[in-house]
């Protein structure tokens, strides 16, 4: 079955609101333009670019060609232009997907990702990585793995001071990443537009081995994902919270796919699909309803 296509598809359209929230209360923290321009100062972008180009095999239609169709269908899905390049890592015993790059975006997928997930997960699984790129969210990707160096660099430039502020920043960068997380597995499930492939792509990015894969397992993780109450997490202590999603490299597979069936029960992804407004998203302005203009476009082919 031929996937539908989605040119000049927006973020907005599939944000996750606890993303939204996480976004504008990190963006909102005054050491941010600060912390940036330590980024930046460092050629921390350069520095990622020339790590991969050095050492990981890029991804071509010769040398992997399954691999490369997959991803250059998960961005003409998703209209993701110009296609970032492709390259593929060694095996780390689990599958790991990035993508860094503000300049100049790459994604990179490991060799079990390459082995482990059929061709539609690979579509989820690419689908989460560059709605990273799509929704401009790399530099802070960036910022959370170099975040200890920075923070430190800060701290012996102003005594410390620089230091308690990047504590705060820290807190809120990692608690956006995992709600960052919510938004980028609904451009997965737009790209692999399959609701029991996403799930599976998830169980095994939580480590579930293929030969595990069965109808038994599968709905007790589906029946798992739906008792997971997001709203007990929130209640918890603000510290207590804040320490849970500093694991922010943890899969949070089940609370991922919590969220994600919510997401279809309330029939905003079935909305999309159909080429239809986003029931949350409403336009209110002229300028708004040609946001929504290519909604009419979309490929209507099953």
């Amino acid at each position: 079955m031929e996937k539908k296509h989605f040119p000049g598809l927006k973020t907005e359209f599939y944000e996750h609101p606890f993303d939204h929230k996480a976004l504008m209360s990190l963006e909102r923290t005054p050491v941010l333009p600060l912390l940036l321009n330590k980024v930046n100062e460092y050629g921390i972008d350069r520095l990622l670019r020339m790590q991969i180009t050095g050492s990981e095999f890029k991804v071509t239609p010769r040398n992997f060609p399954s691999l490369y169709g997959a991803f250059t269908e998960t961005c003409n899905i998703l209209d993701i232009n110009p296609t970032p390049e492709l390259f593929l890592f060694r095996g780390t015993g689990y599958i790991k997907a990035y993508a860094v790059g503000v300049e100049k975006p790459v994604v990179g997928i490991n060799l079990e990702g390459m082995e482990w997930l059929s061709h539609d997960e690979l579509l989820f699984v690419f689908g989460h990585e560059v709605a990273r790129i799509k929704g401009k969210y790399l530099a802070y990707q960036q910022m959370a793995h170099i975040m200890p160096v920075v923070k430190n660099l800060i701290s012996s430039t102003t005594f410390g001071i620089g230091g308690l502020a990047a504590n705060g920043i820290e807190i809120a960068l990692y608690n956006w990443i995992i709600m960052a997380k919510f938004t980028a597995d609904r451009a997965g499930l737009l790209a692999c537009q399959n609701q029991d492939v996403a799930i599976t792509a998830l169980m095994k990015l939580g480590g579930l081995p293929q030969e595990y894969l069965n109808e038994d397992t599968i709905n007790d993780f589906v029946t798992q994902a739906r008792a997971f109450e997001f709203t007990n997490l929130d209640n918890l202590d603000k510290f207590a919270k804040t320490f849970s999603f500093m694991e922010h490299l943890l899969p949070w597979t089940v609370m991922r796919a919590s969220e994600l069936l919510k997401w279809v029960d309330s029939g905003e992804y079935d909305n999309l699909l159909q080429g239809k407004e986003p029931v949350h998203q409403q336009p209110t302005t002229s300028e708004d309803n040609e946001d929504w203009n290519f909604l009419n476009a979309w490929d209507a082919t099953d």
